[in-house]
């Protein structure tokens, strides 16, 4: 069977083993949250997977099963990516807050400046996938401006994730009026995938 020519070496190796593996992840025992380190790992992977099966799942249900032939299509590719990085880092914002959040209302965390050195640092640490620059300059600045007006006692239970939801509905590389029918199917898809993360961070935090 002839191999697609996916050009993901646009997307990295990381964007294959979370959407392709997420599946087998799930078989997997999973280990506690019981530090700052393990929290940031959730984080960072969790918010990756959410970003990425969400987009890539509604691009292959918009296109149908010959999706993956236009990413022979280098003006396709970039816009995918720009929507990737762009839904990511909004995903990451959202579950941030919301973990820092519920560590607060459930464990009585109060060292939440952490909150923003743990999001710093995976930003940092995702320059070296090419996350953009300029992506990442505006996710800082959506950041400091989210969490001056955050209550940390609410969030977690006030919809932490419709940020992200509406992120892959504004960035999907879909046409205006297609997405216009998908609204309500795409941000409940996040909102979904979202209730799967919450429930495993519910059953792992031991903090």
């Amino acid at each position: 069977m002839e191999k697609y020519k996916f050009t993901w070496k646009d997307l990295s190796l990381t964007d294959f083993k979370v959407y392709l593996f997420a599946l087998f992840k799930a078989f997997i025992p999973k280990k506690k949250i019981r530090n700052l380190d393990d929290l940031e790992e959730f984080i960072q992977t969790k918010a990756a997977w959410v970003s990425q099966v969400t987009l890539y799942g509604y691009l292959k249900t918009r296109m149908g099963t010959r999706y993956v032939l236009h990413f022979d299509n280098d003006e396709f590719i970039g816009s995918v990516n720009l929507a990737k990085w762009n839904i990511y880092a909004t995903a990451l914002q959202d579950l941030t807050f919301f973990t820092f959040s519920y560590l607060k209302v459930n464990f009585n965390y109060e060292d939440l400046e952490k909150s923003q050195e743990i999001f710093l640092k995976i930003l940092d640490d995702e320059i070296s996938n090419k996350m953009p620059l300029d992506v990442i300059e505006n996710a800082k600045k959506d950041f400091d401006a989210r969490i001056q007006g955050i209550s940390w006692d609410d969030y977690c239970y006030d919809l932490p994730f419709n940020p992200s939801a509406l992120s892959l509905y504004k960035w999907a590389p879909i046409a205006d009026e297609l997405k216009t029918l998908d609204r309500k199917i795409v941000l409940n898809s996040v909102i979904l995938k979202w209730d799967v993360v919450k429930k495993e961070f519910i059953e792992r935090v031991k903090f």
